[in-house]
C-alpha cells in the first residue's frame, strides 16, 4: 500500500504522524511510505532519517497526496489541503467533525473520500487507543502550564504548587476522570498540590482513589459540587472530552466569575467544543487570554508543546493500524478490527458514525 506523509501546515503545529521508526515497519512489510521534504523536521526527524529506512522524499503535499492511497496526518485539513482530497483517497487524521468547519465536511463528501478521524477509533471496552497517548501527554504537561501560568511577572496568582510548610499547597480542580484527568491527577499530585477529581462515573472515582490511597478528594459530578469546587480552585483543568461529539458545557459563566482573580482555567476539551462557557481556542504563540479576571488557557493542540514524544507516542499507536490495512485493504480491515471500524467517520462520502452522525444532528448514511 502507498502511504504519504504530508507536511502539517497549521499554525504551531510542530508534530508529524509517522515516526522514523513507523516508517521503517512499513516499509519492512513492503509498503512504500511518500514523505514531503521537512514533513518531521518540527518534530526532530529530518529528512536523512525518513531516507535510511526506505521512504521517498517528496517535494511538494501535492505530490504527497497526489500518490498516496492513504493518507496520514494529525490536524485536520486545512482549505488548501482539501484542494489535493480525490475519490477513492483515504484520510487519517484529527477531525472533530462535530465542531469542525462545514467547509471540511462538504469537501469530504463532495470527493466521495473515506476518512477515518482518531479521535474515534475505539475499542469494543471503550478505550481509545490513538487519542490515550495524547490525553496522558496533555494530563502530565498541565502542572508545567499552570505552573507558568501562575507565576507573578504573568499577572499570575504567584503560587507554588507544592505551598511549603506553614502555606497551603495550590488546589487543583479535575473535571473528567478519564485518561487525560487522571495523568493529570497524578502529575499535579506529585507536585504537593491539593487534587479534586469530578467526574459521573463512580467506578472511573473508585479507581482514582484507590490507586491515589484516598489522598485525592473525589466528587461525583452535579452541578451543585462542580459549582462548589470551581469557587475554591487555584487551577481548574476541563478533561470532560466527548470524541466524535462535543464536550458539555459544565462549568457557567458564573462558576468562573466566582473564582478568585487570576485563577488559572486549563480547558484541555477545547478541541471538542470546550467544557467551560467562557473558554475559546488560542494557539501557542498566543495562549492564554483573561476573562472575568481568570487566566484561560484553551489550547487544541496542546501536545505540540513537546511535539518529539507526542510524533512517537502516536505513531506507536498508529502502527498496528496501518499494518492491517496494508496487509488486509481497507475493507477487510474494518471488518476485523470493530475499533478501526469505529474510526470510519465517512465512507466514500457518506457518514457511517452514529456518535458524530448524532453530534452533527445528520443521519447515518451507511451501515458498515
Amino acid at each position: 500500500m502507498r502511504f504519504g506523509l504530508p507536511c502539517e501546515v497549521r499554525s504551531d503545529e510542530y508534530r508529524v504522524a509517522l515516526s522514523p521508526a513507523v516508517v521503517d515497519a512499513l516499509v519492512r512489510e513492503g509498503h512504500t511510505v511518500y514523505v514531503e521534504r521537512g514533513a518531521g523536521r518540527q518534530a526532530g526527524f529530518p529528512d536523512r532519517l525518513y531516507e535510511q529506512v526506505g521512504a521517498r522524499i517528496l517535494y511538494s503535499a501535492q505530490e504527497v497526496w497526489g500518490r498516496s492511497e492513504v493518507v496520514v496526518k494529525v490536524a485536520r485539513p486545512t482549505d488548501r489541503e482539501q484542494s489535493y482530497f480525490r475519490p477513492g483517497l483515504v484520510l487519517m487524521s484529527f477531525l472533530h467533525l462535530a465542531v469542525a468547519s462545514p467547509d471540511l465536511y462538504d469537501a469530504l463528501v463532495n470527493h466521495s473520500m473515506t476518512a477515518i478521524a482518531y479521535e474515534t477509533v475505539r475499542t469494543p471496552q471503550g478505550e481509545y487507543p490513538i487519542l490515550m497517548p495524547n490525553n496522558e501527554i496533555a494530563g502530565r504537561v498541565a502542572p508545567i502550564i499552570a505552573g507558568q501560568l501562575m507565576e507573578s511577572p504573568g499577572g499570575g496568582l504567584g503560587m507554588l504548587l507544592s505551598g511549603i510548610p506553614g502555606i497551603a499547597p495550590a488546589v487543583v480542580v479535575i473535571l473528567g476522570a478519564g485518561i487525560l484527568g487522571r495523568n493529570a491527577a497524578r502529575a499535579f499530585h506529585q507536585l504537593g498540590a491539593q487534587v479534586t477529581v469530578i467526574d459521573n462515573r463512580l467506578d472511573y472515582l473508585q479507581r482514582i482513589d484507590e490507586f491515589f490511597s484516598g489522598q485525592i478528594v473525589t466528587m461525583l459530578a452535579t452541578p451543585f459540587n462542580i459549582a462548589k469546587a470551581v469557587a475554591f480552585a487555584d487551577i481548574l483543568i476541563g478533561a470532560w472530552i466527548d470524541p466524535g461529539g462535543r464536550s458539555p458545557i459544565l462549568v457557567s459563566r458564573e462558576m468562573v466569575r466566582s473564582m478568585r482573580n487570576r485563577a488559572v482555567l486549563i480547558d484541555f476539551a477545547i478541541a471538542t467544543g470546550g467544557c467551560v462557557e467562557t473558554s475559546r481556542p488560542t494557539n501557542l504563540s498566543n495562549p492564554f487570554y483573561v476573562e472575568e479576571e481568570v487566566i484561560h488557557y484553551c489550547v487544541p493542540n496542546v501536545t505540540s508543546l513537546v511535539a518529539r514524544t507526542a510524533s512517537y507516542a502516536h505513531g506507536n499507536a498508529l502502527l498496528p493500524y496501518l499494518l492491517a490495512l496494508g496487509r488486509d485493504g481497507l475493507d477487510k480491515a474494518i471488518q476485523h478490527i470493530p475499533e478501526l471500524k469505529q474510526g470510519v467517520n465517512l465512507w466514500r462520502g457518506k457518514l457511517a458514525n452514529t456518535h458524530v452522525a448524532e453530534a452533527m444532528g445528520k443521519n447515518v448514511e451507511i451501515d458498515l
